[in-house]
């Protein structure tokens, strides 16, 4: 067996997702273009993330290796869908409705409800990032079932909370190396 000591690739997980998501959300909110969310989703939070998660194959963590390489494909599936969609080719096949967005969101609220549920028993920072993923999965489809704004700015806002405690996560992984413990809450 290899006795080298492998770095933790939640900390690269944790920080793609957090920027990706709070990026994204700035541009929800008005505050940016939809730029610097694609280029940081296909980078950053899709490729990057996507990576942490097979790592996490390599060390036998199942969630982590289910939760990297799930949403660094979502936010390289999302990016894909942004450049292609949305009256970029006219009547092309990659063209999607509110509807649609509303749908491929309430799948990954889904998705992330099952992972919230399996994150109750690793800590609390982990079931809190996981809760508020939810919250803005399932807020962001009704915003777009709806076309009820108000409901979108709330989800940002969640959104924006998340991203920040799963900044926080890896900010606790990072300083447990350098001997600083940040409490993340017992295990369930």
């Amino acid at each position: 067996m290899d006795s080298a000591k492998l770095g933790n690739p939640a900390v690269v997980g944790l920080a793609g997702f957090g920027m990706t998501t709070m990026v994204l959300q700035f541009h929800n909110l008005g505050w940016c273009g939809i730029a610097p969310v694609i280029w940081l989703g296909l980078v950053f939070g899709g490729s990057a993330q996507l990576i942490a998660g097979l790592m996490e194959f390599k060390k036998g963590n199942n969630f982590g290796f289910c939760a990297f390489t799930a949403y660094g494909a979502f936010w390289i599936a999302t990016c894909l869908m942004l450049i292609f969609g949305k009256g970029a080719v006219e009547g092309s096949l990659f063209n999607f409705s509110a509807h649609d967005l509303g749908l491929y969101l309430a799948v990954w609220g889904v998705f992330t409800l099952i992972m919230f549920i399996a994150s109750t028993k690793h800590n609390v920072l982990l079931a809190l990032i996981f809760l508020t993923l939810t919250l803005g999965f399932f807020g962001l489809a009704a915003k777009d079932f709806t076309g009820i704004a108000i409901i979108g700015k709330i989800a940002a806002y969640d959104l924006i909370v998340c991203a920040l405690l799963a900044w926080y996560g890896m900010a606790a992984a990072v300083y447990a190396e350098a001997g600083i413990k940040l409490p993340v809450g017992a295990r369930g």
